[in-house]
């Protein structure tokens, strides 16, 4: 039950200025629900969450906010969003849950990169919101990637966030679940136990 007690803690997360900027558990839900939420099942329910959540922030920024978020540029820039998700969420399906601790850190941590690095692709050849910076040049994308656009906060502290945000959740959420998982007789060096109705083996 563990992976769907993170999906809730996910979706209550985001709830607007609760965390920093793009300080999030997306990117820990997408890869470790890779991980570990096997089969359609897994996928269904993150991106279902994932996704009704989007559209309650949208709606809370549309029309609490006066930002024009629905439009097509907007639905454009949230399609370059899934797709970064898939990325990661495939890259999880890459790791086993019997993985290395660190190893799931890491692969968190690179999710991220992924994300950082699509998203912000995204925005500056979308150009949502016609940021005069994005120019469709080398330089305008690494603009993109590093600076972002005038009157917000560079585009790199939101790539720390991003960075420590996946980090940090995929080390509690991967920590959590090796911590809770229990452990079969063979992991403990332990004969299992004969099925009921089974005679034991007589012994010398």
């Amino acid at each position: 039950m563990l992976p769907w007690v993170f999906v809730v803690l996910f979706a209550a997360s985001r709830w607007p200025g609760l965390m920093p900027p793009n300080f999030s558990a997306a990117y820990a839900l997408m890869f470790c629900a890779g991980v570990y939420l096997r089969g359609k099942a897994g996928a269904g329910v993150s991106f279902g969450v994932l996704f009704l959540t989007d559209m309650a922030l949208n709606a809370y920024y549309q029309f609490s906010k006066g930002h024009e978020v629905f439009t097509l540029g907007g639905w454009l820039y949230l399609a370059g969003q899934y797709a970064a998700y898939a990325l990661i969420f495939g890259l999880g399906r890459r790791f086993q849950p019997a993985s290395r601790w660190i190893s799931l850190v890491a692969g968190g941590i690179l999710g991220a990169l992924v994300f950082y690095i699509v998203t912000n692709t995204a925005a500056w050849w979308i150009n949502p919101f016609r940021n005069p910076e994005y120019i469709k040049t080398l330089q305008g994308w690494f603009t993109a990637l590093t600076k972002g656009t005038g009157g917000y906060p560079e585009t790199w502290t939101f790539f720390r966030n991003t960075l420590l945000s996946s980090g940090l959740f995929t080390a509690l959420f991967a920590g959590a679940c090796k911590l809770t998982a229990s452990e079969s007789p063979a992991d403990k060096g332990e004969e299992p136990a004969p099925a009921d109705g089974e005679p034991e083996e007589a012994t010398a």
